[in-house]
């Protein structure tokens, strides 16, 4: 029987200063995306058929989960998954590498005008979300949407495909931003991995 269990990040907690603090980081991924798994793998204990399976496909299918626990899956399993996701959108800062290019950029500018255009509408998204959520970039069939979602719902659970998500949590950015979400949202655009959201805007056709 495959658990679920928490990956090592790519990097090491203090690369995304000064725009995500090395502290914010450490908790987040060693005590709420542990959380998330560890609650995920209760639920599903006696159901253990469903360690058979990807978080992705548990969580497009949700209606397959039993009713008694599919709560929990869709709360822990929709924070376990969204994270695996939120860790890989992010990397160093890199100059060079600060803005989209290739097809994804081309995109961009195809359905939001311009990138400041969809750096606002995005930033702006991840603001007006009421209380705890995600803002994202997904893909809905041949279009880009900006969409956010609360709490830890993911956007496969509705048929769309991330491209970009940022965690809008205050545990994502309380401890060096407090109430200032916006400066927090603009801060992350400083450390998008755009080679990511690339490869995944290319790997769905």
């Amino acid at each position: 029987m495959n658990k679920f269990t928490l990956l090592n990040l790519q990097y090491p907690y203090d690369a995304l200063e000064p725009y995500i603090d090395s502290k914010t980081m450490e908790i987040h991924h060693q005590k709420h995306h542990q959380a998330y798994i560890d609650k995920l793998n209760a639920a599903l204990e006696k159901y253990p058929e469903f360690f058979e399976k990807s978080i992705e496909d548990i969580l497009k299918d949700l209606n397959s989960v039993p009713e008694d626990v599919r709560t929990a899956v869709r709360n822990h399993g929709g924070g376990h998954y969204n994270h695996l996701l939120f860790w890989n959108f992010l990397r160093p800062f890199d100059p060079l590498k600060n803005l989209p290019s290739g097809k994804i950029n081309e995109a961009i500018n195809s359905f939001f005008g311009n990138f400041e255009s969809f750096k606002e509408k995005f930033k702006n998204t991840g603001l007006n979300q009421f209380g705890s959520g995600w803002v994202w970039l997904v893909k809905d069939k041949d279009e880009l949407k900006i969409i956010s979602t609360p709490n830890q719902d993911s956007p496969i659970s509705q048929n769309l495909y991330p491209l970009l998500g940022i965690d809008v949590w205050e545990h994502a950015y309380y401890l060096k931003y407090q109430n200032r979400r916006m400066d927090y949202l603009g801060a992350c655009f400083n450390v998008i991995n755009w080679d990511e959201v690339e490869k995944r805007f290319l790997e769905n056709k």
